[in-house]
C-alpha cells in the first residue's frame, strides 16, 4: 500500500469543500498501473469539480483547503454530486512504480507516462496501462498535458473530415487549445477562422502564421467575420464560450455569406448546412439564439470521450501517436504559474485560474 496526498471536493448542505486528504492508494491489478504524478494541468473542463460556480471571494482558506458557499441555481443543478467525496484531475504525467499483473502494464514499469486517470491532482493514481502514453526523454512538464486539449484540437480536424467540411471556425481561438488548432491546420492545409477578443490576442496567433483572425471587440466584427467565412468556406464552428450570443452570430455571418450566394431570393433563406458545436462553457449563462439563418442549422455539444469513442481505436491511436511526435512543438503547452497540491488551494491562486484567462494556464507539481 503507497500513502500520499489526494484532492478531493464535495458538495454538502450548500458548501463546497476542497481539501488535501491522506490516503492509501491501492496495489495495481490488471490493467492498472500506479504512478507517481509529477505535473498535472489545471484545464477548464477540472473546473467544474473544482470550483464549480461556487462563491470563491467569501471562502475559508486554510492550508490545504477550502470551504465556499455554493450558492443557486448552482448548488441545486449538482444535486448528483450531492454528498459525494469527488477526486479532481483529468490529466497529467508521472513515473510508473508499479503495475498490475497484465503485460503491457508490467512494460510500463519505470517509465514516465502521460495519463488521465480522473485523480491526477494526487502524489500517486491508478491509471489504465491502455490510457497511457510513454514520454521517453520527455519532461513531466512537456507530458502534463498531452491528452485533453491536443486530442481535442485533432478531435475538431477529425469531426470536420467526418462531416465532409473542409473549412473549421473556432472562437475563444488564442488559447492552448486554439494556438494547437492553429498549427494543426496549418499543417493539413485547413482554412481556420479564428476569433479572439483582444489585440494582443490577433498579434499572438498572427506570430503563429495564423491567416484568418477576427477580433470580437472591434466594431465592424461582424464584417470581419463575414469576410473570413466568405473566405475560407467555413460552416462549422467549435466555441468553448457556450453563453451568450457567440454562437447565434455565427450562424448570422454563415447566412448572409451563404443569402449573398444565391442565384434566387427564398423567403425561407438559404439552404446551406450550418453547423455550431459548444464544447465549453467558459460563459455560464443561457445560450441565446434568434433564429434567422435559414432552416439548415445545428447547434449540438461536442465532448471528447464520446468523439474517441465514435471514431474508432485505429483513429484514436492515430492521433495519440501525433500528439506523441509533436508534443514540443505542434501540442506544446505553457503555463503561467507552478503550484503544489497544498499552493493550488490558496486564496490567490484559485481566484487567478478560476478566471480562466487565456493563455494562463496553471500546472501542478505534486511531489513538489
Amino acid at each position: 500500500m503507497t500513502s500520499g496526498q489526494q484532492l478531493f471536493s464535495t458538495l454538502a448542505d450548500g458548501k463546497l469543500t476542497v481539501e488535501l486528504v491522506d490516503t492509501s492508494f491501492a496495489a495495481p491489478t490488471g490493467n492498472q498501473v500506479l504512478v507517481k504524478m509529477e505535473a498535472a494541468p489545471i484545464n477548464p473542463s477540472d473546473l467544474a469539480l473544482l470550483t464549480a460556480g461556487a462563491d470563491l471571494e467569501n471562502a475559508e482558506y486554510s492550508p490545504g483547503k477550502f470551504v465556499a458557499n455554493m450558492p443557486e441555481p448552482f448548488n441545486s443543478a449538482q444535486k448528483g454530486r450531492h454528498g459525494l467525496r469527488l477526486p479532481v484531475g483529468n490529466e497529467g504525467a508521472g513515473t510508473v512504480i508499479a503495475a498490475g499483473e497484465s503485460e503491457s502494464a508490467q512494460a510500463l514499469v519505470g517509465q514516465r507516462v502521460a495519463c488521465v486517470p480522473g485523480t491526477a491532482y494526487a502524489q500517486f493514481c491508478l491509471a489504465d496501462a491502455a490510457m497511457c502514453l510513454p514520454l521517453g526523454d520527455l519532461s513531466p512538464e512537456d507530458g502534463a498535458s498531452a491528452f485533453v486539449n491536443p486530442m481535442t484540437a485533432l478531435g475538431f480536424v477529425e469531426t470536420a473530415r467526418m462531416e465532409g467540411q473542409g473549412a473549421i471556425i473556432h472562437t475563444a481561438a488564442a488559447s492552448n487549445l486554439g494556438q494547437m488548432l492553429v498549427r494543426i491546420c496549418q499543417e493539413d492545409d485547413i482554412p481556420l477562422v479564428n476569433i479572439v477578443r483582444k489585440a494582443e490576442h490577433v498579434e499572438l496567433l498572427s506570430d503563429l502564421g495564423a491567416t484568418h483572425i477576427v477580433n470580437s471587440s472591434d466594431d465592424d466584427f461582424t464584417r470581419q467575420l463575414r469576410s473570413a467565412i466568405e473566405a475560407t468556406g467555413a460552416y462549422l464552428g467549435f466555441d468553448p464560450i457556450g453563453g451568450g450570443q457567440m454562437a447565434d452570430t455565427c450562424f448570422k455571418a454563415m447566412e448572409q455569406v451563404a443569402v449573398s450566394k444565391m442565384a434566387e431570393y427564398s423567403r425561407y433563406g438559404s439552404d446551406q448546412a450550418k453547423k455550431m458545436y459548444i464544447y465549453g462553457r467558459l460563459d455560464v449563462s443561457p445560450t441565446i439564439l434568434t433564429p434567422a439563418y435559414g432552416f439548415g442549422w445545428t447547434l449540438s455539444g461536442w465532448l471528447l470521450t464520446p468523439f474517441l469513442q465514435r471514431a474508432g481505436m485505429e483513429t484514436v491511436v492515430r492521433m495519440r501517436q501525433r500528439v506523441l511526435e509533436g508534443l514540443t512543438s505542434t501540442f506544446a503547452s505553457t503555463y503561467k504559474h507552478k503550484v503544489t497540491l497544498e499552493e493550488m488551494l490558496t486564496r490567490e491562486a484559485v481566484l487567478d485560474y478560476r478566471a480562466m484567462k487565456t493563455g494562463e494556464k496553471y500546472l501542478v507539481t505534486p511531489q513538489a
